[in-house]
């Protein structure tokens, strides 16, 4: 989730290890992944959530000075209206996912005092991994296994020892991934995967 850190500007977590957030997203595998990635930058403690209900509930278990990702369509309503909601109590870090990018979508985010807006994949039949075989058929063994370790928050040092490979390959790795999904955010193309179930 380094993406989300790197994109929310001027609203800065605090130190590493410091921080707690809330992840507010229905189906559970994308949820336990952006988790994972929250861990990886150091959060103290993950709560999760998969309805607006639910994440009410949990916020309460925690200060506003945690960080909220929450998706944009949840079972009982929109997560932008969660966000709103919270910044009344005080809450100022909040991440919206999406699966669409469209203006009136983005514009109720930013009026509701969102600072990060990730658009998480993409409308069937467009961009990369569009069309015969799929993103499965696109991606080599190896370039699935960098995908799995980068899901589970690691860096590319990490990814490297893990897989008998120098960081720089796996950059490399990394760079031909992002030209065949059509994102080079770790985030994104991380979520394009799991919604493709090249990992999980």
């Amino acid at each position: 989730m380094a993406a989300v850190a790197e994109r929310v500007a001027g609203v800065p977590l605090t130190r590493p290890g410091r921080f707690a957030a809330l992840v507010v997203i229905s189906p559970q595998g994308p949820r336990d992944a952006v988790s994972r990635m929250i861990r990886g930058l150091g959060a103290r403690e993950v709560v999760q959530a998969s309805t607006l209900e639910e994440a009410r509930r949990r916020a309460r278990l925690l200060g506003p000075h945690a960080l909220c990702v929450v998706d944009v369509a949840l079972p009982d309503g929109s997560g932008v209206g969660l966000l709103r909601d919270l910044k009344a109590l005080g809450w100022q870090r909040g991440v919206v996912l999406s699966t669409m990018d469209d203006a009136y979508t983005v514009r109720g985010a930013l009026s509701a005092g969102v600072r990060c807006f990730l658009v998480s994949g993409r409308p069937a039949g467009s961009g990369p991994g569009a069309g015969t075989g799929g993103l499965a058929d696109q991606l080599s063994e190896r370039e699935i296994e960098v995908l799995q370790h980068v899901a589970n928050g690691r860096s590319n040092k990490e990814i490297g020892a893990s897989l008998g490979l120098s960081a720089l390959t796996v950059k490399s790795h990394l760079a031909r991934i992002a030209r065949k999904v059509g994102t080079g955010d770790r985030a994104e193309m991380v979520m394009l995967a799991l919604r493709a179930g090249v990992i999980h």
